[in-house]
């Protein structure tokens, strides 16, 4: 497959752009229960009016009927939901939006909610791209980036989130002075992230070595940062701030 398509005179025939989308949408077959999962709990939790199916004109979310006047958390790409589902139950006066389009990761957060009996989860299986599109201006309070896809090839940078196409849009949604938080074992990642992510209409707030090399107070560890540490690579944990 090429690694460009030129979508620019084409549509989805309902009426949606072409976007590439590049990554994992299933892997290993599903368990028994998180089909059921994936039937029972998605329907009850899953954010929406978000896909073109459901909201061609784009209607912005009217988050105040979704979220009751709740602050809103979002995590991007939230893998197997550990982190995000220790964050609901951390903090159940905010509601949470997890985003990802990856199937099985999908089905083992549902599995989470539903024998931790979460219930402030609103759960987008999907690209983040047509979240954004929905969402409106200076809508949440914080978001998370947590090991997202590496693109480790130099031709593939510009498929990382932490370019223009991703950020711009972040930025928009997000309020001033909500917090933008990064985590990746990645050296390329962080740089790509220190160049891009400021320029957008973030402040990243280091100011010594260990703000970035020490895990946030209120972090938990994904599977995929316990992988990188078995295999002997090295978290990261950037703090940004949305500019007011």
């Amino acid at each position: 497959m090429a690694d460009e398509l030129d979508n620019s005179a084409e549509a989805h025939p309902s009426g949606a752009p072409w976007r590439n989308f590049y990554g994992r949408i299933k892997g290993k077959t599903l368990k028994p229960a998180q089909e059921r999962d994936l039937d029972e709990v998605l329907p009850e939790v899953r954010l929406a009016h978000v896909s073109w199916e459901e909201n061609h004109d784009r209607t912005p979310l009217d988050m105040d009927a979704v979220f009751s006047g709740q602050d809103v958390w979002l995590e991007v790409g939230f893998g197997g939901g550990e982190h995000v589902a220790a964050q609901a139950l951390a903090n159940p006066d905010v509601a949470f939006i997890a985003c990802e389009p990856f199937v099985n990761g999908v089905a083992m957060l549902l599995g989470k909610i539903r024998r931790e009996g979460i219930t402030n989860i609103h759960v987008h299986p999907g690209d983040a791209r047509d979240l954004f599109d929905v969402l409106p201006d200076q809508s949440i309070s914080r978001a998370f980036l947590l090991y997202p896809d590496p693109w480790p090839k130099a031709r593939h940078h510009r498929r990382r989130f932490v370019t223009p196409e991703h950020l711009e849009p972040l930025a928009r949604v997000v309020k001033p002075g909500a917090t933008f938080r990064v985590a990746t074992d990645i050296p390329d990642y962080v740089r790509q992230a220190l160049e891009e992510v400021p320029p957008a209409g973030f402040t990243w707030m280091a100011e010594r070595a260990d703000d970035w090399r020490t895990p946030w107070d209120d972090w938990h560890r994904t599977r995929y940062e316990a992988k990188a540490i078995r295999e002997g690579r090295v978290p990261h944990y950037l703090t940004f701030t949305r500019n007011g």
